[in-house]
């Protein structure tokens, strides 16, 4: 019922991830991340947000990505329902597809992206999803949209597609976290929501708040008056 792709650059140490699915506010259940301890995907018939949190907490002590996938779906009794992605601040990938997931699902990773899908039409919407992500040359989230619509083109969610989502860490910017949560069309939408905030008067003020590389950022004093 969704895909997912987690990516990093290291040259920015930016990271990214989308997902999309044929059910409701994809971007609330199935990702999370931060600069400290990287990216995870958390989706399935049966996600679980624990695997989520616990993936992340993890990376953030320094276990790697395939460490911690290991050990968190080796405990769960329930985990033939679920899958797991997840990318650490190496560029390391960690990815488990439980057996009980709805055909056809899967995972794929190389170093710095890992992708993952359920209730999909078949394997070539996960290499769609890779193929436009690695074929973009474009800024983090722009290649993010180029994937998920390449994972569409190739079939995509089996059920159609009613939410997206999309998140993108820098430590130059704030926090990109874009949500579709109900929509026909909705990575249209999303690409729709990416250009307004880009767009003033709201890119403007990006410029303002505090930023990993700059966290006692804030608005420029106003000149004193003339008297």
């Amino acid at each position: 019922m969704t895909f997912s792709i987690l990516a990093f650059d290291q040259k920015t140490g930016t990271y990214g991830a989308a997902a999309a699915t044929g059910s409701l506010c994809v971007g609330g259940w199935v990702l999370r991340g931060s600069l400290e301890a990287g990216l995870v995907a958390s989706q399935g018939t049966a996600p679980s947000t624990l695997w989520r949190d616990a993936a992340l907490g993890a990376m953030a002590q320094g276990m790697v990505a395939e460490n911690a996938v290991k050990s968190i779906t080796q405990a769960d009794e329930g985990r033939a329902h679920r899958q797991l992605t997840a990318l650490d601040p190496h560029g390391g990938t960690g990815a488990f597809t439980g057996g009980e997931s709805v055909v056809w699902a899967g995972h794929l990773a190389q170093p710095g992206l890992v992708c993952a899908g359920n209730m999909l039409a078949g394997p070539q919407v996960l290499d769609g999803l890779r193929s436009a992500y690695s074929q973009s040359t474009q800024p983090m989230a722009d290649r993010l949209i180029s994937a998920l619509r390449g994972a569409g083109r190739a079939g995509g969610d089996s059920r159609g597609l009613l939410s997206a989502a999309l998140l993108v860490l820098s430590p130059d910017a704030p926090p990109l976290d874009l949500r579709i949560d109900h929509d026909a069309r909705p990575i249209a939408a999303l690409a729709e929501l990416l250009r307004l905030a880009r767009s003033r008067p709201y890119a403007d003020w990006l410029h303002e708040v505090p930023v990993a590389s700059d966290p006692n950022r804030a608005p420029k004093s106003l000149a004193a008056p003339h008297s």
